[in-house]
């Protein structure tokens, strides 16, 4: 779950602080943070957090500190948007290959990518294992690399997007070979008891992409690497698969959308694997479990309501509030649908209630207006 709610530098403050503490009191035994960036000339959003190899590590330490209040473990998520850059923000646009995103009429809303040289692959390897060792550094339990959603690894895994004719392009074993290095060169440099997980596709749910068969590939290449978790979900902004919709026509599970890639990909992981996508009733969980699955991950459940583990202790029938938004206009409900999502985020962050209840309108509206004053704030940020 992106938070998009760091205080001014890009850092972690109270607001963020107020949300863990109040995810880490609920019950949940792990919590992986939104995406931290590995690099601030490279944003998902305004609001974003950034730790690089210089930056202070006094804020990330309070961060730590707090979400762990509860014996929760919690892992930093790292992560390289590539081409899912908004456009307004400026900053740096990189892709495998100079392909713009496909959302149509919303297309504009994004920048053009420009294709990664040799030298920026080495420098983003780079920045992924400075901002791994920073974590462990600021008390983090581990962190989980991003190679899903669309963004820069999970570019690289993706035909769609990869287009090179060099050794990162190609056949499957050369379009993960980012995800590989970068995972051998973090594990090389952060201790042993320090976690390692990686977020990825099931497949991209886009005719052409990134698939099941593309998955187990990279599965059994990381089988050996000492990744202690792969996380499995699906999609990009172009298939936000991971609200429940898909590009290709495919139809997801009501709930636990992954679950059947997910079991069929455990059967070739050694080592524990987590689906996420759609997650709300405590029956859905244990079903998953049975599966074979070893670990259930919730994002959106836990938005609407952060001390669901806890409650579920008291009534095994509660489920969380389903927030999707469903208008005609497929782009603008996913928008709409993290719109009202992050604004549960924010009123956690502010010490108040969810309001799972809150207009998709509304909360879209007010999103615009947030972004647009953060975007100010971060262009002033570049600046400096």
């Amino acid at each position: 779950m992106e938070e998009n709610m760091a205080d001014e530098g890009q850092v972690p403050g109270s607001t963020i602080l107020r949300l863990y503490q109040r995810w880490a009191e609920g019950g949940t035994g792990l919590l992986i943070t939104g995406n931290v960036m590995v690099d601030g000339r490279a944003m998902t959003g305004p609001g974003g957090i950034v730790l690089e190899k210089d930056s202070d590590i006094a804020p990330f330490e309070a961060w730590a500190k707090v979400a762990k209040k509860n014996d929760t473990q919690v892992w930093m998520q790292i992560n390289h948007p590539g081409r899912q850059v908004y456009a307004a923000m400026g900053g740096d646009v990189l892709s495998p290959s100079d392909v713009s995103l496909d959302l149509g009429k919303h297309s504009h809303l994004f920048g053009k990518p420009r294709a990664m040289t040799h030298q920026d692959i080495e420098q983003l390897i780079q920045r992924f294992v400075d901002t791994a060792l920073k974590a462990e550094q600021a008390g983090f339990d581990g962190v989980q690399i991003h190679a899903a959603h669309g963004y820069l690894i999970s570019q690289f895994l993706s035909p769609l997007t990869n287009k090179r004719d060099d050794e990162f392009g190609g056949s499957i074993e050369n379009r993960m070979r980012l995800l590989i290095t970068v995972i051998k060169a973090v594990r090389a440099q952060v201790s042993p008891r320090f976690a390692v997980a990686v977020k990825m596709n099931s497949a991209d749910f886009q005719r052409g992409g990134f698939d099941a068969d593309d998955a187990k590939t990279v599965i059994l290449a990381m089988n050996g690497l000492a990744v202690d978790l792969v996380e499995l979900s699906g999609g990009s902004y172009e298939s936000p698969a991971m609200q429940g919709t898909t590009a290709d026509g495919r139809t997801l599970q009501r709930e636990a959308y992954f679950l059947d890639f997910a079991k069929e990909i455990a059967q070739v992981a050694t080592m524990p694997i987590m689906t996420t996508g759609g997650v709300r009733r405590l029956a859905v969980a244990e079903n998953v479990l049975a599966q074979g699955i070893d670990i259930v991950g919730m994002g959106t459940a836990l938005a609407m309501n952060p001390a669901l583990p806890n409650d579920w202790k008291e009534n095994d029938q509660l489920s969380a509030h389903d927030p999707v938004v469903q208008w005609k206009n497929k782009t603008l409900s996913a928008i709409a649908t993290m719109a009202v999502i992050k604004r549960q985020l924010q009123r956690m962050g502010a010490g108040k209630p969810p309001k799972p209840n809150a207009s998709p309108l509304f909360s879209l509206i007010r999103d615009r207006l947030r972004v647009k004053k953060l975007t100010k704030r971060y262009q002033d940020y570049l600046a400096k």
